[in-house]
């Protein structure tokens, strides 16, 4: 009955990693036909003009791959070491949410006076068409 379990697990495991891989294949898809389609389209910030949706997609998509391909093969051949690194990874991951959610929670104040002042700033802006446009830009238009 144990042992039935445990096999239980390891396939459970196997097949929620091979989901959370192929979507971080479709993800990282996603950004490389940004990148090629659009370009510089959407930029999230004006003074990081390298901060674009693509990149951040396939940044998004490169490192959920990692963490999948990570569980999977270690829940297949049943391997310690990519067993541990997958908890690591997710553990790391987890701990930065944290701190984000945190920080944001005690300086929401400054959060909503920084984000205030960076859409009047970029709104008040003349926007060149022809080059990277503000992410509030593209949502106000649709």
């Amino acid at each position: 009955m144990g042992q039935h379990c445990l096999q239980c697990m390891k396939y459970l495991l196997f097949i929620f990693n091979l989901i959370f891989w192929l979507s971080g294949c479709g993800i990282l898809g996603v950004g490389v036909w940004l990148v090629v389609t659009q370009g510089n389209f959407v930029t999230l910030s004006s003074s990081f003009p390298s901060l674009t949706v693509a990149n951040f997609f396939i940044a998004a998509g490169s490192v959920i791959m990692i963490v999948g391909f990570l569980g999977c093969i270690g829940a297949v051949i049943e391997n310690r070491c990519l067993l541990l690194s997958f908890f690591v990874v997710l553990l790391i991951i987890f701990l930065l949410e944290m701190i984000v959610g945190i920080l944001f929670l005690c300086c929401q104040d400054e959060v909503s006076v920084d984000f205030r002042n960076f859409v009047h700033f970029n709104s008040s802006a003349k926007i060149n068409t022809k080059g990277p446009v503000p992410l509030y830009e593209v949502i106000q238009e649709l």
